[in-house]
């Protein structure tokens, strides 16, 4: 069985759905990403990465009509699937093991 694994940003795009209320469109995203990590990040990356997910099948996207949005243009709104879920959990599962025991080393460092 082939093991999808999340990168660090993959993580950070799948999360930034989670609080922007579970669905999201990159703008947003993008706002959000850059705010929570001090760093800028280009929506182009945030498109790529969305793409990446969602073949992955960790995401699922939908089209809203210009009509809808209020903006004269088409939005394509993105939600974490439950496969999506299960890996984040298990992503920050095997972090947190990870990170036991060395604050003490971080703090003599």
């Amino acid at each position: 069985m082939t093991r999808k694994g999340l990168g660090e940003f993959e993580q950070l795009v799948l999360l930034t759905i989670l609080r922007l209320d579970g669905e999201a469109y990159s703008v947003p995203m993008v706002v959000e990403l850059e705010e929570r990590s001090g760093r800028e990040v280009s929506q182009a990356a945030v498109y790529i990465a969305l793409r990446r997910l969602e073949e992955k099948g960790l995401v699922s996207s939908r089209m809203e009509a210009a009509a809808t949005t209020g903006t004269g243009r088409e939005r394509r709104y993105f939600r974490v699937t439950p496969e999506g879920l299960v890996l984040l959990r298990e992503s920050r599962r095997t972090m947190d093991r990870f990170w036991e025991g060395v604050e003490a080393g971080l703090e003599k460092a």
